[in-house]
């Protein structure tokens, strides 16, 4: 009996260790089954800024080979500016109605109730990793690695050189942050961010995890540096045209990568079962080579013509039997990829109502989608046409009072609107009630949160701040403006609060100059002022400070935060550009 007992037992043991081995096996082969997502999205290079859209002097052979590959969408449009179409991009939703319209000025920040791409595939067993450029929130809980990015190698702002980047920052041997701590990096930018990003591809593969890659680089945006070699074969004249070459040599340095990657894909088979996604932000920043080609369009970067927002896409995935190697016309737009990516990838949605729409049924099947209109808008104000375009078909209504049709009139030179009233009487009414539901939305406030467990200290930057347009060298230089930050106090305590004229590592003095030697950006501050809510002090300042502190005790809740620095007549001069909060116990 006892023998029988013992079997029985072992027996038991056996069934449930196959059971484990099966269940572990299928998870496994579950995992391997889903296909991988890599989304590359280039800085400022518009629909002309590559030779396989027709380009007479740029070579991009890597970039051509991808576009032969892929589904190509040549009516895709974006955002005319880089915040709102990432905003757009990772939440499917306008940039009108997730907050985040601008590059600065308290418009860069997505909103934080709302959850986004990376958010998705992590919830679905993904790894999720962003190489390259972020923007759309510098302070917490804003920054990537708060919104569902596991692995983290960015930079702030902008870009490399803003003013919230680090002090001396330039695109060789740089520093960026690594999950949230600056780290100096070897070698070019954009070399860096597609180096970093399959050697955790490579880790992704190794622990048979599917993986989601955010490729964002911040190159062709100026400032336009490249190593000579790329930028050699473009110098010079093109029909009599001046040849922007750092422009092209940074595309150059881009198309380079994309060959590395797709040489690394093949070597390591996940070529096959990766949706690979190529775009860029909006049209091209560089007046040069829009001079040089457009695609027959007008308008560059900022511009509602169609140059400033149709941008190029191409989508492959080989196990996906997409219809590669064709062109799909249909009026699309970067809200449509986040969709349309849970329907590629299976993910779980709880059928939320985007204002995008899936084009997976389009890319699988060439099912058309059906008749639609919609809005590109984005800048500060959130005003009625400041500015925007409506878009249906080959019609584009812009800033209300013109019409054209671009299958007619591509460079947009011919008003039609007095020809075809009833058309733009139409589009205006469309425009009319999306504004009446998206401008309720546009209003929710997007607070920093200071004296989390989670990001304690914070600093606090002057792009983010709402108020006067500050995010680059001149702006710092010049600082000549100001604004206020919208706060919740998440735990109440004692905090230091610390104003800095000049980034925190610089160890610049307040009265110091941009580059120490010259008189630029010298502000003769004699004394500084802290406004948060009911607290308001003014301290003298010595020349050699290097900032000034305040301590202070702060209850939960809401609150802004105001800076001022003074010269010794009284006047104000600008607002702290940085500002370090930090909670130093949890009582009052």
């Amino acid at each position: 009996m006892l023998k029988r007992n013992r079997l029985n037992k072992l027996l038991v043991k056996l069934i449930f260790l196959v059971l484990v081995t099966q269940l572990f096996s299928c998870s496994q082969s579950s995992n391997s089954q889903k296909p991988n997502v890599i989304l590359i999205l280039t800085d400022d290079q518009g629909y002309g800024d590559l030779s396989a859209h027709g380009n007479p002097l740029l070579k991009t052979p890597e970039m051509d080979k991808l576009y032969e590959q892929s589904v190509r969408f040549t009516d895709f449009h974006v955002a005319p500016m880089c915040t709102p179409t990432r905003s757009q991009l990772l939440s499917g939703y306008d940039a009108m109605r997730n907050g985040a319209t601008a590059v600065c000025q308290g418009r860069s920040m997505l909103r934080s109730d709302m959850k986004i791409m990376p958010q998705y595939f992590a919830e679905a067993g993904y790894a999720t990793g962003l190489f390259g450029k972020w923007h759309l929130g510098d302070s917490y809980p804003y920054r990537p690695r708060f919104r569902g990015f596991q692995e983290v190698i960015s930079f702030r702002a902008f870009g490399i050189t803003s003013l919230a980047d680090y002090w001396g920052n330039t695109y060789f041997d740089p520093v960026f942050m690594h999950n949230g701590v600056d780290k100096k990096y070897e070698g070019y930018c954009t070399d860096i961010f597609f180096n970093e990003a399959m050697s955790w591809m490579k880790k992704c593969k190794d622990e048979k995890k599917p993986f989601f890659l955010y490729l964002p680089t911040n190159t062709p945006h100026e400032p336009d540096i490249v190593a000579e070699k790329y930028a050699e074969p473009y110098k010079g004249l093109f029909d009599g045209k001046t040849i922007n070459e750092n422009f092209y040599g940074m595309i150059a340095n881009l198309d380079e990568n994309i060959g590395k990657l797709e040489k690394f894909l093949k070597e390591n088979n996940l070529r096959e079962n990766t949706i690979l996604i190529f775009m860029s932000d909006n049209g091209t920043q560089s007046k040069h080579a829009q001079a040089i080609y457009n695609a027959g369009m007008r308008g560059k970067k900022k511009s509602v013509y169609e140059g400033g927002h149709r941008v190029p896409l191409f989508v492959r995935w080989i196990d996906g039997k997409l219809q590669h190697g064709t062109d799909i016309s249909e009026l699309t737009q970067v809200q449509d990829l986040l969709p349309t990516l849970i329907d590629l990838c299976g993910l779980e949605s709880n059928d939320t109502k985007f204002d995008g729409t899936s084009l997976a049924g389009l890319l699988k099947e060439g099912k058309k989608l059906e008749d639609r209109k919609f809005v590109i808008q984005y800048n500060i104000s959130g005003e009625k046409w400041d500015p925007a375009v409506v878009l249906w078909k080959k019609w584009r209504l812009a800033n209300k009072n013109e019409l054209y049709n671009i299958e007619t009139d591509p460079a947009q030179t011919n008003n039609v609107i007095t020809k075809f009233p009833e058309i733009s009487r139409e589009m205006e009414a469309h425009y009319n009630n999306w504004y009446k539901d998206v401008k309720p939305e546009f209003e929710v406030k997007r607070d920093i949160i200071i004296g989390s467990e989670k990001a304690n200290p914070l600093m606090l930057y002057a792009s983010d701040w709402d108020g006067d347009y500050c995010d680059n060298p001149g702006r710092l230089i010049r600082a000549n403006g100001n604004g206020f930050w919208d706060l919740i106090v998440e735990n109440e305590g004692t905090y230091e609060i610390e104003l800095f004229r000049w980034s925190e590592e610089s160890q610049k003095p307040l009265i110091d100059s941009y580059d120490g030697i010259s008189e630029k950006g010298i502000k003769p501050i004699v004394k500084a002022q802290l406004i948060v809510g009911d607290f308001n002090e003014t301290v003298l300042t010595k020349p050699e400070d290097k900032s000034v502190k305040f301590k202070l005790k702060l209850n939960a809740g809401n609150t802004t935060l105001k800076s001022n620095l003074f010269d010794k007549d009284n006047n104000i001069l600008c607002g702290a550009m940085y500002v370090k909060v930090t909670r130093l116990t949890n009582q009052i």
